[in-house]
């Protein structure tokens, strides 16, 4: 056979089948998923009650999530930096990098004055109540806690707990320790702890804001894509639901693992995203499936359902298992919060997935013609086909290179800044102006130097506590370093190096690389600024694998769902377009501030190092959404007709205004994150919204079909070899 020629009907079982118009599915030719979905509106009753029951047993555990949610874990697994936090935790008092830092200063009085010492006294008193403090270290001029003028000093409390305790901890105690200042002395807690209580405080505040925002935006475009009110509650109601069972699911894994809490935040936006998605799609396809019946039927309703799922119910399987493996990709990162965030997000999916594939046939079995109640008037003919998409594609296929090269180049020219794309840990920055933890910070760097507030903790055995400090002395990065401090069997000291630079400046991570090169062996370099450092190399390491896995594996699931090689690597590299474009334009955000006054943040000259994995693995999760719609449609016309044109024309007009509404609500609910106070929610909500624009307006409704155009019939071939070797898929009657 010719490779480059599409196959004939006795040839291979992708070639197209004759056309059945106004066959209805007979029981021997349901798939799977449609016997499922017939099954699910029979027996609806059953349905209802058994996710009744799961609903409200995981739901009861929902309101403890948030507290039972865990505020760091920001850490990378198997680290030197975090062998020295286990270390000092237990040789040194507690006195490591998830210990209590608290600032105190005075514009008019010494740390040595009776008023001063009287509040150093009340932190002390008010930090030791609480069992999560192993000791308090009052402020010590040979220690470097009190700074050369006496205006500030610094109170320390040891970790007794864990770090995620320890954040904790933090949200209880900064507040009654701020109240103990006055006029006279101004008090403020800070550290790795108190910045990640201020932190995940701030963007909680936030997200709740921007979902306030965003659900009567998305009702809105939901009545209008549906046109009709009481089918845009349906996704609604799966979010609901499945953002329940997920959140009572996330509070069953904490007694066994630490969760971040943002893991209940991304799990909340995906429920919201694929129950919008997948209900948009089921909906449409099963009114218009109903509409093709005869009224009389008894039996339409049922019938429908199961065509229905038979079809898109197909796409929204393959949709939901592209996003598990994109985001299960993540866990390639040795991290405990950037685990737990993929898991949590997937604990969503599968929730949302279960319900559109049993509770959503089965409601629809329920409501019947009742679907279109209170239609608006376009709406009322229950055709999934729309006019103003298929004429689009007609014209794509007339005329398909000039919009072609044009969005290429478009999508090319906004991905060029990726090149030049910086990656940093979050810094102060991130932090409101006015938290406790900010405050702090410039106490401490006032006081003591830009470098005090990422001072490292360098351990070495006792025997090398002299070279080792002779080797902190010496490096270029290096301020000052305070007296040793011996453990109490005498075989480990612990010195604290304070950098000549600020925790967020890169040359920080070159002289923590410098440092542990020079150390004698057996010495280890840590604090809370090398286990961001640590982190952060962790991230660029593994960044490549997470993409490549990404990748193969979402081409892979494509290749099982269109047995299409040509069609499934369009739709997977397609999306790196979009992705590269949404990354070049948060280069412009982000990096180099533009736009950082109108959007209101304070450019850290980076992107956070997070950023680029873990958004990766969220486009590329929603953008396979609207592929697999897309191409789901296509190969459906493909197989009954083995007409090119028709595949993509056809492909286009019966998924096109769905993409358009889901894409719409999903730019509107990601563009709210935008106008949220602290600036990781805007990272996210430009990233994401941006991408999800683009993929939409420009890849899935523009590129895509032109290369079906350019690739023609070649797009469905399937080899022989492979014919062989793949599972029947098929999505056409």
């Amino acid at each position: 056979m010719n490779p480059l020629t599409a196959p004939t009907p006795s040839s291979s079982r992708n070639a197209p089948a004759p056309e059945q118009r106004g066959s209805a599915h007979a029981p021997s030719s349901l798939g799977p998923l449609g016997r499922l979905g017939r099954w699910a509106a029979v027996n609806r009753r059953t349905v209802f009650i058994a996710w009744a029951v799961i609903v409200v047993g995981l739901g009861v555990f929902a309101p403890k999530v948030e507290h039972a949610l865990s505020g760091a874990g920001w850490q990378a697994n198997g680290s030197e930096s975090v062998e020295v936090r286990d270390l000092v935790q237990s040789e040194f008092g507690g006195l490591n990098s998830t210990g209590l830092m608290v600032a105190m200063h005075s514009d008019t009085l010494t740390a040595d004055s009776p008023a001063f010492q009287q509040r150093i006294s009340e932190v002390a008193a008010t930090l030791e109540q609480d069992d999560r403090v192993s000791q308090v270290v009052l402020p010590q001029a040979q220690a470097g806690t009190v700074s050369r003028d006496g205006r500030t000093v610094v109170v320390m409390a040891g970790a007794a707990a864990d770090s995620n305790d320890m954040v904790r901890a933090a949200d209880d105690l900064k507040d009654p320790v701020r109240a103990l200042g006055d006029d006279g002395v101004q008090i403020a807690m800070t550290g790795a702890s108190g910045l990640w209580s201020d932190f995940n405080h701030a963007n909680k505040t936030a997200m709740m804001k921007s979902e306030l925002m965003s659900w009567p935006v998305t009702l809105g475009i939901l009545v209008l894509a549906f046109g009709s009110l009481a089918a845009a509650g349906l996704p609604l109601l799966l979010t609901i639901l499945g953002l329940a069972a997920s959140a009572g699911s996330l509070y069953l894994g904490t007694q066994v693992l630490d969760i971040s809490i943002w893991a209940m935040n991304f799990a909340l936006m995906f429920a919201l995203a694929l129950g919008i998605d997948y209900a948009l799609f089921v909906v449409m396809r099963f009114r218009a499936a109903l509409h093709a019946t005869v009224p009389d039927d008894p039996h339409r309703v049922r019938d429908s359902v199961a065509t229905t799922m038979d079809t898109a119910g197909k796409a929204v399987m393959f949709s939901g298992l592209t996003v598990l493996i994109s985001l299960s990709a993540v866990m390639l990162v040795n991290s405990p919060a950037f685990r737990s965030m993929a898991l949590g997000i997937m604990l969503s999916v599968i929730f949302i997935l279960g319900a559109t594939l049993t509770l959503l046939p089965a409601i629809l079995g329920r409501m019947g013609p009742r679907i279109d109640r209170g239609a608006l008037p376009w709406a009322k003919t229950g055709d999934h086909r729309s006019k103003r998409f298929a004429a689009w594609g007609e014209r794509l296929w007339a005329k398909p290179w000039i919009p072609g090269i044009a969005t290429v180049a478009a999508l090319v020219a906004l991905a060029v800044p990726v090149l030049n794309l910086d990656t940093g840990m979050p810094s102060i920055k991130v932090v409101p102006e006015g938290d406790s933890a900010r405050v702090g910070y410039q106490l401490v760097q006032d006081g003591f130097g830009v470098g005090a507030t990422g001072a490292l903790q360098v351990t070495a055995p006792a025997a090398q506590a002299d070279a080792t400090r002779t080797a902190l002395e010496a490096d270029r990065g290096i301020a000052q370093v305070a007296p040793a401090q011996t453990s109490g069997d005498g075989q480990t000291v612990l010195l604290q190096a304070v950098p000549d630079t600020d925790p967020s400046d890169p040359a920080l991570g070159a002289t923590i690389d410098r440092l542990r090169e020079s150390v004698p062996a057996g010495a280890m370099v840590g604090g809370a600024a090398a286990e961001n450092h640590d982190l952060e190399t962790e991230l660029a390491s593994k960044t490549p694998l997470v993409i490549g896995v990404v990748l193969a594996l979402g081409f892979l699931l494509l290749l099982v769902a269109l047995q299409a090689p040509l069609v499934a690597l369009i739709g997977t590299v397609t999306n790196l377009l979009a992705t590269g474009a949404a990354f070049g334009v948060a280069k412009w955000i982000f990096q180099d501030g533009f736009g950082s006054g109108l959007l209101g943040f304070e450019s850290q000259g980076f992107l956070d190092a997070w950023g680029p994995v873990f958004f990766f693995a969220m486009i590329f999760a929603i953008s396979m959404d609207y592929t697999v719609f897309l191409l789901s449609s296509a190969k459906e016309h493909w197989d009954r007709t083995g007409d090119a044109k028709d595949a993509m024309v056809g492909g286009l007009a019966h998924s096109g205004r769905v993409i358009f509404a889901a894409a719409a609500v999903m730019v509107a609910v990601f563009f709210t994150f935008a106008l949220s106070g602290p600036l990781p929610p805007k990272e996210m909500g430009i990233i994401l919204g941006v991408a999800v624009l683009l993929d939409a307006a420009l890849v899935r409704l523009l590129l895509v079909p032109v290369l079906l155009r350019l690739t023609g019939a070649k797009a469905w071939w399937l080899p022989r070899w492979l014919d062989r070797i793949l599972p029947n898929v098929k999505f056409g009657h």
